[in-house]
């Protein structure tokens, strides 16, 4: 089975998936459909998705979608790149709802990170990306370990020959951006994708 074939059953069984429903830690379970794309250059990984994505049916369909893809387009990546040639995907698969405290989204836990973890594992397997771009902190430490994101973003790190890139939070609410030093981290980790960009030939 090549692996576009891989990828195809992937998001059947994605979407089929009700392990955190079954489990107590989601009332309703709306796993988001992974998209298709013929020849992903890039795996793209964030927390897990929002209330926009939930009500789309597709990741990173609210503002870090767009912040994001400007990202890419200040390291030199053509039009529409973010969406026909990046794997978009997240630790978990479901929308989990709202904080307690109103502000903002609910932090998945340990346990749901562990129940879609397979998803994840599969499709890096079957990919095999070049480059992959860790976004927010609950990314960067599933692969990097616990750090501060100023100790992160801003640099690359290869593991088992794949190339890592951790980004902050795109939604444009982070406060961390807010700090004059964070986005000087911001757009020296935008000159290591435009670098990588050429390097590992990455653009068309």
């Amino acid at each position: 089975m090549n692996s576009q074939d891989v990828l195809v059953d992937l998001a059947t069984e994605v979407l089929a998936c009700r392990a955190c429903e079954v489990a107590g830690y989601l009332t309703h379970a709306n796993p988001i459909r992974p998209a298709l794309l013929d020849n992903p250059r890039i795996v793209l990984i964030g927390q897990a998705p929002g209330a926009i994505t939930d009500r789309k049916g597709y990741h990173f369909a609210g503002p870090a979608g767009t912040f994001l893809s400007t990202w890419l387009d200040r390291a030199g990546f053509p039009p529409g790149y973010f969406r026909s040639l990046v794997y978009l995907t997240s630790l978990t698969r479901c929308f989990p709802g709202k904080s307690v405290s109103g502000n903002g989204d609910r932090v998945p836990s340990a346990a749901e990170v562990a129940l879609c973890r397979h998803f994840l594992n599969a499709e890096l397997l079957a990919i095999n990306p070049r480059l992959i771009l860790l976004i927010g902190k609950m990314a960067i430490d599933a692969f990097l370990g616990k750090h501060p994101l100023a100790e992160t973003v801003g640099k690359i790190f290869v593991i088992d020959g794949r190339n890592y890139l951790p980004l902050p939070h795109a939604s444009g609410v982070s406060r961390w951006l807010n700090a004059a030093d964070n986005k000087a981290l911001l757009d020296q980790a935008i000159n290591e994708l435009s670098r990588l960009r050429v390097e590992l030939c990455l653009a068309p």
